[in-house]
């Protein structure tokens, strides 16, 4: 944890070479134009303390209270505008000093809009609009806050970043403070440079509400690129993943994922029961784990979009149509990871597509898969005659030990199996592919160069130079919580190594059956490329479900680029 720590400090400290903060150091400079010696203790306060708490908690308030976060961003927007206008207009500014006196006199406060106070407000504001250049430690922060997976150890990380941060903010708006009120040179000129920062304040304000301040940021780190590369170098270190997958708690779910298969499967403790269920589909009535005493089930949860509990289910299927007379039983969970995949018609095509005959939960609420404390797609947990959980298994792979277990259990209450394993070929990727790569800002961590995208219709610019396992979008996007709606002129790239390439999609409401265009490398992907859902170079969206984009011999490096007609929604790539 104490090296986490001191790369999170770290990495703090270099954010004020990011060009991602360069935009906002002109309004930190304004602020300390008329300020006293502690309003750049308050503006650092202020960014440091916005920044850290808008992290952390805004899904908690987003889901409490149900409003929309970008309110918090046109806030920020009509503050900075109004702490403009009073460099602007002397006469405002003395309505304002008057009206924080009066307030932090009722409090017994000596302060006015140009100490402390002041500076607290103007960089509360400033660190609701920032968003850091990403590098994995900022960006595991922020997707375990938007899960509202918030603990001790994720508050100590940020809390040692924003510390970092406010040590190069606090000396830059300290020497500006100086700057301009100890130089007498620029002091003869202190009403003019009041009235230059406030324009820039008010335009800068303007670029926040338009979001052109990102593609400013865009193009800025497309010009100094070594500095992304420099900040996922110096986190992608192995003692750091390691330390960010303990964050993560999988340090605890690998221990589980592959107990000893052995005369005696471990006990791994009762087995929760199903909860919540909002559908029971291929069977004739819901089932309990009770009533299912006597017999091997086998629980897997899985969802119609995920390309690895898609290489998973034939050996699923399989085990089912061999075993289920000798007492087995799966029971297929499917917890949707995105909205449109809790419609029953979607799952009960999906049902047929992949010859499913076992009984499946619409677990749509998240219900069991909370009470089994689950965290991956697809899950297997293999429950003996008693209903305690013997095995345990997270992903694909590993089919020929859960066969294994399956037979041990079987024999265990007395069921005669055939020993003889499924010969079917193992998809599960050998190499270490791209990630998977979501698309909606909750759990946006891959977007190049910032990481992620802040909610709502912004123009983006493509960026350059896309490192490997980054995306880029170009054009009009829609941003929303779990995925992006393309508008005019819609573009994205993405820089992988895989075999396959698949993305989730879907027509949207706006039109019916929407189009994309696959590039590979530059060029119209042809009948040796393209994956199974491309004719043409041409990608049909008629429906809500998993594209095959792009099919090679083998695992290569390659930049895909995708053209999207309007009203398409995107979700999540992943790769195989």
């Amino acid at each position: 944890m104490l090296l986490l720590l001191f790369f999170a400090f770290v990495s703090g400290l270099v954010t004020i070479f990011a060009p991602c903060i360069w935009p906002l150091l002109p309004i930190v400079l304004s602020s300390t134009v008329t300020g006293e010696k502690k309003k750049p203790l308050g503006i650092t306060l202020g960014i440091t303390l916005s920044f850290a708490l808008f992290t952390l908690t805004i899904s908690y308030f987003v889901k409490l209270f149900n409003f929309d976060p970008n309110s918090l961003r046109l806030f920020a927007v009509i503050v900075i505008s109004f702490l403009g206008l009073t460099l602007l207009i002397s006469a405002l500014s003395r309505i304002l000093e008057g009206f924080v006196s009066r307030i932090s006199s009722a409090f017994g406060i000596n302060n006015s809009s140009n100490g402390f106070w002041g500076g607290l407000i103007t960089g509360f504001s400033l660190g609701l609009v920032w968003s850091p250049c990403a590098g994995p430690i900022l960006a595991t922060i922020a997707t375990l806050a938007a899960t509202r997976s918030v603990n001790l150890e994720i508050v100590l990380v940020t809390v040692v970043y924003v510390i970092g941060l406010g040590i190069p903010l606090f000396i830059f708006a300290t020497i500006g403070s100086h700057l301009f009120t100890r130089t007498r040179f620029l002091s003869k000129y202190t009403g003019r440079i009041q009235q230059i920062f406030g324009i820039i304040m008010i335009l800068t304000a303007v670029l926040i509400y338009t979001n052109y301040d990102k593609v400013i940021q865009i193009k800025l780190l497309d010009a100094i690129p070594s500095y992304s590369n420099f900040l996922y170098k110096f986190e992608s270190s192995k003692s750091v993943q390691e330390q960010l997958d303990k964050l993560k708690d999988m340090k605890e779910k690998v221990k589980k994922e592959m107990p000893a298969v052995s005369s005696a499967l471990p006990n791994l403790g009762n087995a929760p029961e199903f909860t919540g269920i909002n559908k029971w589909l291929n069977t004739d009535k819901a089932l309990s784990l009770k009533s299912l005493k006597g017999k091997v089930v086998l629980i897997d949860f899985w969802t119609y979009t995920c390309i690895n509990c898609i290489r998973t289910l034939p050996f699923v299927t399989g085990w089912y149509e061999k075993y289920k007379d000798q007492g087995f039983v799966v029971v297929g969970v499917h917890t949707p990871e995105f909205e449109f995949e809790k419609k029953t018609e979607n799952v009960l095509q999906a049902i047929e597509q992949y010859n499913i005959h076992y009984p499946v939960a619409q677990d749509n609420d998240y219900a069991t898969w909370t009470a089994y404390s689950n965290q991956y797609w697809p899950a297997e947990y293999l429950i003996d005659a008693k209903g305690v959980i013997r095995k345990v298994h997270f992903g694909e792979g590993q089919y020929d030990e859960m066969e294994k277990a399956i037979q041990e259990l079987l024999k265990e209450k007395g069921s005669q199996i055939n020993q003889n394993l499924i010969e079917m070929p193992d998809q599960t990727p050998k190499a270490e592919y791209s990630p998977e790569t979501y698309l909606g800002s909750s759990r946006m961590q891959y977007y190049y160069p910032s990481g992620t995208i802040n909610n709502g219709k912004q123009i983006l610019t493509l960026s350059k130079n896309i490192p490997q396992n980054s995306f880029s979008l170009g054009g009009e996007w829609i941003v929303n919580g779990d995925n992006s709606v393309s508008g005019q002129n819609a573009v994205l790239e993405y820089n992988f190594f895989a075999k396959k390439v698949f993305l989730v999609l879907r027509p949207g409401s706006a039109n019916k059956i929407g189009e994309v265009k696959v590039f590979l490398d530059g060029k119209l992907v042809n009948v040796f490329t393209e994956g199974e859902d491309v004719k043409n170079g041409i990608v049909t969206v008629d429906k809500d479900r998993l594209y095959n984009l792009i099919q090679l011999k083998n695992p290569q490096n390659h930049l895909l680029k995708l053209e999207f007609t309007p009203g398409i929604e995107v979700f999540a790539f992943t790769f195989g």
